[in-house]
């Protein structure tokens, strides 16, 4: 639906050159939004099955630990980071060789940034302005990005595309009309008339309009749509990241926000959001139950191999957890001895389960390959 433009363009002055920044109105659009009721349902069906495959999982946070990681590389590598996920783990480990150190940096700030806004919902806390400038303050606390205001609203005039505000693609209401603009989407957040999924879409759309922060807005933007999902109680567990999604889709993903701003037209761009909601959670309600298959597979295994088995069977539960392992880790944090460890990893490399990554012949690290595989798939450096 062509609505005429979603707001205002304001004139400004940005170091003497003349320009207009976009004022965004206030949600919910009018004329409301009449999204795709098919695409609507198979996205709501989508989202119920990741919430029941969720809740049928023995422990969650053995999925959690990597999807976060996972989402953390995708949404970085968005941005223009290089680090894969296999960097990441590594860098975990204190075993990061050859890594663009701010890339792995970048992306560790993330998970930290993530792992405290669903912390946070978990105490009670409300999905405010507060809790999403606490996240962005975790998110550029070290390395690029550090000298941009963490955890403040911006006070500067930034823009999209281009080298100034005079021939961006796009630019965001200046810095003095912010705050309103994330106080009425504060507001919307809150409004329940509108269906959790409809919502979340139309506010990632106007977050990425105010573009409030001077960086790590898209970063910030995505994980909302997590947020609001969680808040309302539509999934137990944080296993819904459109990342990937828009990731393959990111012309279309541009074209569509700039169209809503243009044109006021919110029903192509729910409609494509609905869809990368429902790609999105059968992609992550798959492969849990695929990881679930293979953790039973190599748990029967090892199982069979009598008390032979016995310390890989151990090591096997830690892997679980941490995919991408090395000997000092499991000696200082998992109760192994040196011996121990390495004689189970060398009856899991001769199982096929576990393959050493490094190629090294100290400082070895390990990871359980089957499972490294299934979370690499579309998180592989750009």
């Amino acid at each position: 639906m062509d609505r005429g433009p979603s707001g205002i363009l304001l004139p400004i002055s940005f170091v003497g050159e003349k320009c207009s920044a976009f004022i965004p109105y206030p949600l919910p659009p009018a004329p409301p939004v009449q999204s795709n009721m098919l695409l609507k349902e198979r996205a709501t069906v989508a989202l119920g099955k990741l919430a029941g495959v969720t809740s049928l999982l023995p422990d969650p946070q053995l999925f959690l630990y990597s999807y976060v990681r996972k989402e953390a590389v995708l949404s970085s590598q968005i941005e223009g980071t290089q680090s894969s996920l296999s960097e990441l783990l590594l860098f975990e480990n204190d075993a990061v060789a050859g890594v663009p150190m701010d890339d792995v940096v970048e992306v560790s700030n993330y998970v930290a940034a993530m792992e405290h806004g669903l912390a946070r919902l978990r105490e009670g806390f409300p999905l405010s302005l507060r809790l999403l400038k606490e996240i962005h303050g975790v998110l550029l606390q070290k390395g690029r990005g550090s000298e941009k205001q963490p955890g403040e609203f911006r006070t500067s005039q930034n823009w999209i595309g281009g080298s100034r505000p005079g021939n961006a693609l796009y630019v965001p209401p200046p810095p003095t009309h912010v705050l309103e603009c994330m106080g009425d989407l504060e507001k919307f957040l809150h409004n329940e008339s509108l269906p959790t999924l409809i919502r979340a879409g139309l506010a990632h759309a106007q977050f990425e309009t105010i573009h409030p922060f001077l960086d790590g807005n898209g970063r910030i933007g995505r994980l909302l749509v997590t947020l609001l999902l969680c808040h309302d109680k539509k999934l137990p567990e944080p296993l819904l990241y459109l990342s990937l999604y828009l990731k393959k889709h990111r012309t279309a993903y541009y074209d569509l926000l700039q169209r809503v701003r243009t044109h006021g037209d919110w029903e192509a761009w729910i409609d494509f959001f609905l869809a990368g909601v429902e790609e999105t959670a059968n992609q992550a309600g798959e492969t849990a139950s695929r990881l679930l298959r293979r953790f039973q597979a190599d748990r029967d295994r090892l199982h069979a191999l009598g008390r032979k088995g016995m310390s890989a069977l151990k090591l096997h539960a830690v892997l679980q957890h941490k995919p991408v392992i090395t000997v000092p880790r499991l000696v200082a944090h998992h109760g192994f001895s040196a011996p121990t460890a390495n004689s189970a990893l060398r009856l899991m490399i001769d199982q096929g389960i576990v393959r050493e990554i490094t190629g090294y012949a100290r400082n070895r690290v390990f990871a359980y390959a089957e499972y490294l595989r299934a979370l690499n798939e579309g998180a592989e450096s750009p």
